[in-house]
């Protein structure tokens, strides 16, 4: 087995393209022909993110409210994540775009660093690196307060 694809319902898929394809600098792929609602598709190395029109103004929001910002900041959040291979520099990257970090970066103790990004809709994306040294004084992480 392998994950194929996530998919997530976004209120304006040019605001979507913008954080996904502009900030994150995924690539664009075209979606099948049959599908006529509104959308997008971007490749993430051998999966795909559909990103999927509301159908009626608001369904978006009214689907997924939101995070608080404590559960964004720890990424106690319903997220899907992408590796890269250095995370400093990904985020300098995204930065330089025009993205907001709303987590980290921190370890999580087993060798991965982690940071947290939200699209426009609150939808979270986590983005990690592997391959960092565990210390031992990695802090814990728990539910928020």
């Amino acid at each position: 087995m392998r994950l194929d694809h996530a998919a997530l319902i976004v209120s304006s898929p040019e605001a979507a393209r913008s954080f996904y394809v502009g900030v994150l600098g995924l690539e664009e792929i075209p979606r099948p022909p049959t599908f006529t609602f509104p959308g997008l598709w971007v490749r993430v190395g051998d999966a795909h993110v559909h990103l999927i029109g509301e159908a009626e103004p608001g369904r978006a929001r009214e689907t997924h409210p939101g995070y608080r910002s404590e559960e964004l900041a720890g990424g106690y959040t319903a997220h899907f994540a992408i590796h890269v291979d250095d995370l400093e520099e990904f985020l300098a990257g995204v930065r330089e775009r025009g993205g907001t970090v709303v987590g980290g970066p921190r370890p999580r103790g087993d060798g991965v660093l982690q940071a947290y990004l939200a699209d426009p809709d609150g939808n979270v994306v986590e983005l990690m690196q592997t391959g960092v040294e565990v210390t031992g004084e990695e802090p814990e992480i728990g539910v928020p307060r």
